[in-house]
């Protein structure tokens, strides 16, 4: 009787997973089918993620059923539901309704994480998200309707709750996709609210001075130490007191580790992400990889964790994948090692910044920064090409994402 990894979901990590176990399956003479690898999610694709702020194309996913066929990966159209430890079993739910059950020798589990939205009055009646591709759709539906809209203040402003990462790359890119639906010569205003004092609170210090020159310049103002306490269809109230009209109201603030991180036993971080040891095994479930977004992982001994980041989720994908294979093989793992960290942070038509290191230190901004991320964003991030000895080599856990 063959043995299984199953791996849920096909993000970036859940993808690098898969095809990482490949290659350690390779490596190991044991690419017979003796041991299969299955990845559980409810489409063959990559959702490109980190691109979701930008106006919607058809290469923000990317088919995986070639790449997958290529390396042996089978995929299993579902959601799981459930997942008990205790008998090493999954329950997947089809979108045809069916429900099956899937034992597991190992589990990775890859599942992302989702836009967490509080409890404020109007939040999930009437803001929008790109948070995941359907979002994005729909928000791009619906700005394209504003121009069939009566010429009006709320009309022509978007507020963007959340001044982090995602909320300022929102952010820096509505001004120009407002123009191109209302006409340059609308009166267009995008607002940023951020509770905390400054904008990219977790970005630091050092590229704050770039990301404010570049916000000046294309016309986003910013509301610091006042949170959305209300949003309905014509605008937002803040803490400090203040109406905002708008009828595109974006929220960006806060991701949260999938829910089935809840089925796991294990100690969890704030944000719901499993604590995994150096080798990305959950402690008190044997056979359980958490990686990607599900995973609180160290990067180095420096008191550095991962982040909910694709360039973290890429080698968290690798280095999962490479030990559950391992382990199910008895032979040495590898333990997850990330230690240089980088930042491109898109700033829309004005161009980008770039950091190194956790200080964020700036090294590169404007236009030579902008080419960098659209490199990024439309190169390094996709799968590798669907043939087997390329998608292996590329899997390579000891490969670094950032050289």
């Amino acid at each position: 009787m063959s043995q299984r990894i199953l791996i849920v979901g096909a993000g970036f990590a859940g993808m690098w997973s898969a095809l990482a176990a490949a290659r350690a399956l390779d490596l190991a003479g044991r690419a017979d089918g003796s041991i299969e690898i299955a990845l559980v999610a409810p489409e063959p694709f990559l959702h490109v993620r980190p691109r979701f702020y930008e106006p919607v194309s058809a290469e923000m996913k990317a088919p995986l059923m070639p790449l997958f066929d290529a390396v042996g990966v089978r995929y299993v159209q579902g959601r799981v539901e459930a997942i008990r430890t205790g008998t090493s079993e999954v329950d997947v739910l089809a979108d045809d309704g069916t429900r099956s059950t899937m034992a597991y020798d190992r589990l990775v589990l890859a599942a992302g994480s989702q836009l967490h939205r509080p409890q404020i009055a109007g939040l999930r009646e009437h803001a929008f998200s790109v948070d995941q591709l359907d979002d994005a759709a729909i928000l791009a539906a619906h700005m394209q309707s504003l121009a069939s809209l009566p010429d009006s203040p709320a009309r022509n402003t978007v507020v963007v709750a959340g001044g982090g990462f995602t909320g300022i790359e929102t952010a820096a890119e509505m001004p120009a996709r407002l123009r191109a639906i209302l006409g340059e010569a609308a009166a267009v205003r995008v607002v940023v609210v951020e509770q905390a004092a400054a904008l990219g609170p977790d970005l630091g210090p050092g590229p704050r001075p770039v990301i404010e020159q570049a916000l000046a310049a294309l016309g986003v103002s910013w509301r610091l130490g006042a949170a959305v306490t209300a949003v309905d269809a014509d605008g937002v109230g803040t803490a400090a007191g203040e109406r905002i009209a708008s009828r595109t109201v974006i929220w960006t603030a806060g991701p949260r580790a999938s829910p089935l991180t809840q089925q796991i036993p294990g100690a969890r971080c704030r944000d719901g992400r499993l604590h995994v040891d150096r080798y990305l095994r959950v402690p008190g479930a044997e056979r359980v990889f958490a990686t990607g977004d599900a995973a609180y992982a160290a990067t180095d001994d420096l008191g550095n964790h991962a982040l909910m980041s694709c360039q973290h989720a890429m080698a968290l994908g690798r280095n999962a994948g490479n030990n559950a294979a391992a382990d199910l093989l008895g032979l040495p793992g590898l333990a997850y090692r990330q230690p240089k960290y980088v930042t491109c942070l898109d700033l829309g038509p004005w161009g980008a910044v770039y950091t190194e290191g956790w200080d964020r230190q700036v090294k590169m901004a404007g236009a030579e920064a902008k080419a960098l991320k659209r490199m990024i964003n439309t190169q390094w991030i996709y799968p590798p090409p669907a043939d087997r000895a390329q998608a292996l080599a590329a899997a390579d856990p000891a490969k670094p994402v950032v050289a």
